[in-house]
C-alpha cells in the first residue's frame, strides 16, 4: 500500500498562506531521522528537507491568506492538503492509497485517511510532511520579507509577535498578505473604519 503523510504549517499565523506537505517515504530511511519540524533546529530541518527532496516523492500545496479569510482556516487547510497530494501525484506519478494526517480535524478526502494526534512526533511520514510544509512556508515568508522589508516577515514568519503587531499598527494591513478575519487585525480594521 502506498502511504503518504500529510501536515501543515502556518495555521495560526496572522499573515501568509497556510502550507501543506505530502510525503511518501522510500522503504528504507534513516532511523530517528524525522521529528516534528518545530522541535528541530532550522539547520537540521533544512538538511532533512534536502534529503526528502533527493529521496522521496513529495508535494507542497498552499491556501492563500485570501482563501483563509473567505473559507475559514479549517477548510483552507484541507484544500492546501488536497493540493499537496495532487502535486505529489502529478510530479512523481504516484497516487497514495492512504493518507496519514496530523491532528484530529477529520478532514474528508477522496482517498482513505486516518488522523493522528501529535502524528508529527510519532509517524515518520507525517514528520517528513511537517518538514516539507515548514521549510516551504519559511521560504515564502523570507521572500515576503524582501518585498516588504519593514514588516520583518523573515523573522516572525507571519506569527503574531510584538514586532509584527507593531508593524501592522504603524504601517497598516497588506491586502492579500494579512488575514483580515484574524485578531487583532480584524479589530484594527474595524477601528479604522470608524474614523
Amino acid at each position: 500500500m502506498i502511504i503518504a503523510g500529510i501536515d501543515e504549517a502556518g495555521r495560526g499565523c496572522l499573515a501568509g498562506s497556510v502550507v501543506a506537505g505530502a510525503v511518501i517515504l522510500p522503504e528504507k530511511y534513516p532511523d530517528n531521522f524525522f521529528k516534528d519540524s518545530k522541535k528541530i533546529s532550522e539547520a537540521k530541518r533544512n538538511s532533512v528537507y534536502k534529503w526528502i527532496v533527493e529521496n522521496c516523492a513529495y508535494g507542497m500545496g498552499e491556501s492563500s491568506a485570501n482563501e483563509v479569510d473567505k473559507l475559514g482556516i479549517k477548510e483552507a487547510t484541507r484544500i492546501a492538503m488536497c493540493r499537496a497530494v495532487e502535486n505529489l501525484a502529478r510530479n512523481f506519478k504516484q497516487n497514495p492509497e492512504k493518507l496519514l494526517i496530523d491532528g484530529n480535524d477529520k478532514f474528508k478526502f477522496k482517498i482513505d485517511s486516518e488522523d493522528f494526534i501529535r502524528g508529527d512526533e510519532r509517524i515518520a511520514e507525517i514528520s517528513a510532511a511537517s518538514i516539507v510544509a515548514k521549510v516551504s512556508r519559511d521560504k515564502m515568508l523570507r521572500n515576503l520579507g524582501n518585498v516588504y522589508p519593514t514588516y520583518g516577515f523573515e523573522n516572525h514568519k507571519g506569527y503574531g509577535t510584538f514586532q509584527h503587531i507593531e508593524a501592522i499598527k504603524m504601517l497598516g494591513v497588506i491586502d492579500g498578505v494579512h488575514r483580515k478575519t484574524y485578531e487583532p487585525i480584524k479589530t484594527f480594521l474595524t477601528q479604522l473604519s470608524l474614523f
